[in-house]
């Protein structure tokens, strides 16, 4: 029984036009599914990924609107590391961001920049092995499109390994040096790595909520009694339409999720207008004369280009 690298990564936004406008837009990422949060139902969740809505390149955001930025700091999470598939990627989108206001620094085989809230990304040239999972873009030819995720960084409030056990042992992750883990799965692979703190942050819009895991299906249950018999409090199977999921609290203080590949984002819409409608949890479908009200209207850009198409 093995993970199979990552399922997501949720973040916290301010404003959900201005991160759809980013994501979907000038990154090339697809909106793949435009809900609502479980818990707080006027708060939008908004996902993106590749054409199908892959486990492996799902980023989501809980939008609370107005909400002040965040800073990352001890138990958080503060670099998500995007594959592109070259160098020559990595000028192509120097320049694209350049373009479109966003300062990016170049280092060794990478290129590192901040979206609208502040949230510290990181595209690094993936040519160890993932499979390429693409977003189709109209202005993003495909050799440069963004490939899925490879890899994310925390800060850790205590030594960097402090909760090796739990992810080689428990989760089984492999150490390959000090701080740093690859999560190795039948067909992907994850990088996580930890930077010392400096201090505490702040939550807020920018910040990483938590991360989740990618279960097949037959093995959840069975992560949910191993990670009780490494003396964790793991919550019951919770069912998120879109996939099933436990969480637990780690010793670095990261919110840790596992969730499930199934039954995937087509479950409640065609594969071809995945994030064009407002899709609510079922719990909450008798809100939605009110919640069609609260939420600011969202335009998914395939509607846009399709209707332009069409003209």
């Amino acid at each position: 029984m093995k993970l199979e690298g990552l399922h997501h990564i949720t973040m916290i936004t301010g404003d959900a036009k201005t991160n759809v406008a980013f994501y979907a837009d000038v990154l090339g990422l697809r909106l793949v599914k435009k809900t609502v949060n479980f818990d707080a139902p006027e708060a939008y969740h908004l996902y993106f990924g590749d054409e199908q809505g892959s486990p492996g390149t799902i980023l989501t955001w809980f939008e609370f609107a107005g909400v002040g930025p965040g800073r990352a700091g001890a138990e958080m999470i503060h670099t998500l590391q995007l594959g592109v598939a070259s160098e020559a990627s990595l000028d192509f989108w120097a320049d694209r961001l350049a373009s479109r206001g966003y300062e990016s620094t170049r280092g060794e085989r990478s290129l590192r920049f901040r979206d609208g809230d502040g949230l510290g990304l990181e595209l690094v040239v993936a040519d160890d092995g993932n499979e390429p999972l693409r977003a189709v873009h109209p202005e993003i030819p495909a050799e440069h499109a963004i490939t899925g995720m490879e890899g994310a960084r925390a800060y850790a409030p205590r030594s960097i390994d402090a909760d090796e056990q739990l992810l080689t042992g428990t989760l089984g992750f492999t150490k390959v040096a000090p701080g740093e883990y690859r999560v190795q799965g039948e067909r992907r692979h994850f990088h996580w790595g930890y930077d010392p703190a400096t201090g505490y942050g702040e939550p807020g819009a920018g910040t990483v909520h938590h991360i989740a895991w990618h279960s097949p299906d037959a093995d959840h249950v069975a992560w949910q009694q191993r990670v009780a018999d490494a003396g964790l409090h793991v919550t019951p199977v919770i069912d998120r339409d879109y996939f099933n999921a436990i969480y637990f609290r780690q010793p670095q203080g990261i919110l840790f999720e596992i969730a499930t590949t199934s039954p995937g984002f087509a479950v409640d819409e065609d594969p071809e207008r995945l994030g064009e409608e407002l899709r609510l949890p079922r719990q909450h479908e008798q809100l939605r004369p009110q919640l069609e009200r609260l939420l600011q209207p969202l335009l998914n850009p395939r509607t846009a280009q399709r209707e332009a198409a069409e003209v």
